[in-house]
């Protein structure tokens, strides 16, 4: 599990005008909700929200938001983004309650090089980047690993191929396909 800090500021005042205002001011407007809290309207300083998404993974990482004294354990459910700047217009952090599961979308790394690919000149296609799935915030892992070494032309590797990490619940299908290496169209 992955865990990163960040401070953020309560504020009281919401809507169109203020949110520009913070942005001019170098601040993203962010709210905070959870399982027995009134959500909570943040500002979040964008400079250091932006180092922050540079290096960890934003759905699987455990975000400890300092607010104004107290720290919550939170993960970052949505992230808003100018369509053209690509600069965080809003963010929304969830908060994490001891014990009680959530659902993350954890990335699918593929490793090793297919032997369908390497050997007979085949093409490797990813169906799925991610895998939906239950788990306890204190486990989520930051990737789970796909082996593609033996996979030949013609083969492929599903959700019940994988090796999942203890303690999480995999909600996708077991028979949803991953990737697939077919022959090349070229001949």
């Amino acid at each position: 599990m992955a865990t990163a800090s960040l401070s953020a500021s309560a504020r009281s005042a919401t809507g169109k005008g203020v949110a520009r205002s913070l942005r001019r001011d170098g601040r993203v407007p962010a709210v905070i909700y959870g399982h027995a809290r009134t959500p909570q309207a943040l500002s979040v300083d964008a400079r250091e929200l932006g180092r922050l998404l540079e290096r960890v993974s934003a759905e699987t990482t455990v975000i400890e938001l300092a607010v104004d004294g107290s720290t919550s354990r939170t993960l970052i459910r949505d992230i808003q983004r100018h369509p053209v700047k690509r600069a965080i217009l809003h963010v929304d952090f969830q908060e994490l309650v001891a014990g009680e599961k959530v659902t993350v979308n954890i990335p699918l790394v593929l490793t090793g090089t297919s032997i369908g690919v390497r050997l007979n000149g085949g093409i490797l296609t990813q169906v799925m980047s991610e895998l939906s799935c239950r788990v306890d915030p204190a486990e989520i892992p930051s990737r789970i690993e796909v082996d593609v070494t033996n996979v030949n032309v013609g083969g492929s590797v599903h959700v019940s191929d994988l090796t999942i990490p203890a303690g999480v619940e995999v909600m996708s299908d077991e028979g949803d396909t991953i990737l697939t290496v077919s022959a090349s169209k070229a001949g």
